[in-house]
């Protein structure tokens, strides 16, 4: 039986908030400046005086298959609500990981190199700017204003823009087969500005994840004839673009806890799927939203349901799995991706899924967008499930929560792995998921094994995998197993007050204490900026005809959560829990005491998801 078999909520000695002057984490000191200005407040809330700034996008794109030549323009009104006068804007352009001399961590085939995004023209304000794009530094192009935006204002930008989208070195984004293509960061944007680091510098270098301000886009996806668009936000001109019985089994679907068939393959064999004219422009809206992705095919077969994922207004989402039907796997995907929804609104993290759509895309990545995933088929059905569970919880984070993925990797990986372990298990019963620990267990107390509040800017390979994945998704398993149902009180309030918005880790960590109520800032110091080993042991071990004691040490540095498996000597087994709170106070040992006439046989410390260095003192058979 595994560690989250065997959870038993709020065991131990839970610290009171009163003593929170004791347990104060560390803050950085660019940090602490937006807690002294009221940007920020130290119970976790953003402050009187947060600010975030914003934009509206309108983009139109045409697409060419047979080139891969992207091309559009852009009009785009950003609007300054710091407190600061801007005397540049500074633009990211993703695609430029492809270009030639780029600084990245990736791997791209020569075939895929390009000079760039070309932005033939760049207008801010009257402000023209030509030949935008080859003043790009790497993935940045910061454009200095001559006439300087003040707090409150707002300025039109318009850009018209193409590059060539990369057929081979897939990373997030690229064809994926002939005649089907993922795209995503294909637009010239404007970066973040905010009260941490100002304007976002970032190089994208394709290991690093994104940062994107909360906008609104209206998007328009032009393509040949016969191609199919899905993306981000809500489609506004069905009826112009497929052909009305596809727009009314959609709407079917969009009502249906049934899976509907909304484009098969007999459909692809007769054709006109689409409007049947030479092209075609797709019409999507999404508000609020961080980024928005596009999935284009001309031979995918479509499989939709829905279901209700706020029993309070009985609001329904749709759930979409778009693929080649040559892809066994993916016939199950959608049924995945439903069951994630209902786990995700329902059980974990109970909070209802907040978009219109989820659309699983089949692609050559394993990768997540705001209500799309770009997933690659896989044989296995257990990693089938965890792939769609894991990228689809991101929904939440970081998609829903605005967190800087670029720095703080931890903030929204650990929650994908804490969701995929909680969730495929609700999927199908038998999976016991994992992920990371072995490869944790690995490294653990190293030079790699950095403390997990590193910058993710500053890490690279197993550092930057166990600290952006499996570590937090420990350190988030743990909290739950001590705080109980208050776990749930801590997360709802940091959701709350975090949605939309760009929270840093100590925002996170207040939210979580004040919320639920627990100051859990010995934990926090020890998982997350500390470092340390796990590693418990059997100390030692009585017998007693009735009473039994068996003490525990923690020869490592980290709270873990004790688990035993007593065997007696008639073949019967007894699980005994302990929640990492027994070592809150700091002591190297517990003793964990019951009843029992059995005589004991053997005795196992450990479980799944609680790793341990040195297993050998782990075992006493008697």
């Amino acid at each position: 039986m595994t560690f989250l078999r065997t959870l038993l909520p709020g065991i131990g000695i839970l610290l009171s908030l009163s003593l929170s002057a004791q347990n104060n984490l560390p803050i950085p000191r660019n940090l602490q400046k937006s807690f002294d200005k009221g940007i920020r407040d130290a119970a976790g809330a953003p402050g009187s005086k947060y600010w975030q700034n914003t934009a509206d996008y309108d983009i139109q794109v045409s697409f060419d298959p047979a080139t891969r030549l992207i091309s559009g323009t852009e009009t785009i009104r950003y609007v300054n609500n710091s407190p600061d006068t801007l005397r540049q804007i500074n633009y990211i352009i993703y695609p430029n990981l492809y270009k030639k001399g780029a600084q990245r961590l990736m791997t791209v085939e020569a075939a895929d190199l390009t000079d760039g995004m070309e932005i033939s023209r760049l207008q801010i304000g009257d402000q023209v700017i030509n030949n935008a794009g080859k003043r790009a530094n790497g993935t940045n192009l910061p454009v200095f204003l001559q006439k300087p935006l003040m707090p409150g204002q707002s300025v039109q930008c318009s850009a018209a823009f193409s590059y060539t989208l990369n057929g081979g070195s897939h990373i997030r984004t690229g064809m994926v087969e002939e005649g089907a293509y993922f795209i995503a960061y294909f637009f010239p944007r404007i970066a973040v500005y905010d009260d941490v680091d100002g304007w976002n510098r970032n190089q994208y270098l394709g290991t690093q994840e994104f940062y994107n301000d909360f906008c609104n886009f209206n998007v328009a996806i032009t393509v040949p004839k016969d191609f199919l668009v899905w993306a981000t936000g809500d489609l506004l001109n069905c009826n112009e673009v497929f052909a009305p019985k596809f727009c009314e089994r959609l709407a079917q679907a969009e009502r249906s806890d049934a899976v509907i068939s909304v484009i098969d393959t007999s459909d692809l064999k007769l054709g006109g799927v689409s409007a049947q004219n030479a092209t075609n422009t797709f019409k999507f809206k999404a508000l609020d939203v961080t980024d928005i992705a596009v999935g284009i095919s001309n031979h995918y077969i479509w499989k939709s349901c829905s279901l209700v994922v706020d029993s309070l207004t009985m609001r329904r989402s749709r759930v979409d799995a778009v693929f080649n039907p040559k892809h066994r796997d993916y016939y199950e995907v959608v049924h995945f991706a439903r069951k994630t929804l209902e786990s995700m609104s329902f059980r974990f993290p109970r909070w209802p899924y907040p978009y219109q759509h989820e659309t699983v895309f089949d692609g050559l990545d394993q990768m997540e967008y705001p209500m799309m995933v770009n997933d690659n088929p896989l044989e296995d059905r257990a990693e089938s499930i965890e792939l769609t569970d894991h990228e689809i919880m991101h929904t939440m984070f970081p998609f829903y929560m605005g967190i800087n993925e670029t720095k703080y990797g931890w903030m929204d990986e650990g929650w994908a792995t804490i969701g995929e372990w909680l969730i495929s298990p609700m999927i199908d019963p038998s999976i016991i998921d994992e992920y990371g620990i072995a490869r944790y267990e690995s490294v653990a107390g190293t030079e790699v094994d950095l403390p997990i509040t590193t910058l993710t800017t500053m890490e690279n390979g197993p550092a930057m995998f166990i600290n952006s994945y499996p570590k937090p998704g420990m350190a988030y398993l743990f909290s739950m197993d001590i705080l109980g149902d208050k776990f749930y009180k801590g997360l709802h309030h940091y959701i709350r007050q975090w949605h939309g918005k760009h929270p840093t880790p100590p925002d996170f960590f207040n939210c979580m204490n004040t919320g639920s109520g627990v100051n859990l800032n010995w934990f926090w110091k020890k998982w997350f900026y500390d470092g340390g080993v796990p590693n418990l042991a059997i100390s030692t071990v009585s017998d007693q005809k009735k009473k039994k004691r068996i003490t525990v040490e923690c020869k490592g540095t980290l709270p873990l959560p004790v688990d035993l498996t007593v065997t007696f000597a008639d073949g019967s087994e007894q699980k005994i829990h302990r929640s990492a709170a027994v070592w809150e106070m700091g002591n190297k040992t517990v003793e964990v005491e019951f009843v029992s006439e059995k005589t004991i046989k053997k005795i196992e410390l450990g479980s799944t998801y609680v790793p341990d260095i040195d297993k050998k003192d782990n075992v006493v058979n008697r």
